[in-house]
């Protein structure tokens, strides 16, 4: 079981009132009846909950997990006092919004409304399924706590070299065709160091296309963020012999740099695409 307190407060404060009226609002009777005695709760028996602390909303409102430390009764309203766990994660409405039947919480309504309910759920095992840990950061770059990845972005990593802009524009008509835009590194300019904007591209992206032609020390990198970040690669190359060893046991699409070869890549990378999205 767990506390679920829907209230507007600046969570970092540790402190927060419920009006008695709202205590055991959507929380089924036999689960009420648990923690009531003459018609008052058993805050004592609550506070040995974990709380789900959550403002009204069912977007990118932030809520957090922790316990109530105390608790009482004074003037109408509980009274309590509280801890975050910073083990968890912040997770957002959205996510609780997504999940919430798994949570025993089906009327919609109960995410616009102050109160402070019990539900009968396991908690923690809903965080294990729904909620990924904050990533280690990293000190070269710089990424975000949690994943933001665009559905319909694919990205792609080559050399910056002109020679490959045909490859690059043959790319495009492929992720296009199959629903998807394709961005290339140096078609973005929104960060200092490139690096950044490199990763932040992987980072967004749905698949990663990256062309291991002429064994590019940048590309190898890249991809090898993209596989450490969980994406979707795709490996092309114009010589089977410019595949990394650790990378030869995967698929790639070899391909030649002349107008059939390009097209003949292109089918290959826009049936891939079609594949991992599901089309």
């Amino acid at each position: 079981m767990f506390n679920l307190i829907m209230r507007w407060f600046d969570w970092a404060g540790g402190v927060g009132t419920m009006p008695l009226v709202r205590m055991f609002e959507y929380t089924e009777d036999h689960v009420a009846d648990q923690f009531l005695q003459e018609r008052l709760p058993l805050l004592d028996r609550l506070t040995r909950l974990p709380c789900l602390f959550m403002g009204e909303g069912t977007g990118e409102e932030v809520c957090h997990v922790g316990t109530i430390t105390r608790a009482r009764v004074a003037n109408g309203d509980v009274h309590f006092e509280f801890v975050l766990d910073r083990e968890v994660p912040p997770l957002t409405n959205a996510t609780v919004f997504a999940g919430r039947g798994q949570l025993d919480m089906p009327h919609d309504f109960e995410f616009s409304r102050n109160h402070w309910a019990v539900k009968d759920i396991d908690l923690y095992r809903f965080l294990m399924r729904n909620v990924r840990p904050g990533r280690q950061r990293p000190s070269v770059f710089q990424l975000s706590d949690h994943e933001n990845i665009e559905p319909q972005l694919a990205s792609a990593m080559m050399p910056f070299d002109a020679a490959f802009t045909p490859v690059y524009d043959s790319i495009r008509e492929a992720a296009e065709a199959a629903g998807l835009r394709c961005r290339r590194a140096d078609d973005i300019w929104e960060n200092p160091a490139i690096i950044q904007d490199v990763v932040s591209l992987i980072d967004r992206s749905r698949v990663v296309i990256c062309d291991c032609t002429g064994r590019n020390p940048n590309v190898f990198y890249e991809a090898g963020i993209a596989h450490t970040l969980g994406r979707e690669v795709i490996l092309i190359t114009q010589s089977g012999q410019d595949i990394p060893f650790d990378l030869r046991h995967l698929r790639y699409i070899p391909y030649l740099n002349n107008g059939e070869g390009r097209a003949s890549l292109s089918a290959a990378i826009r049936g891939r695409l079609q594949t991992i999205i599901g089309h």
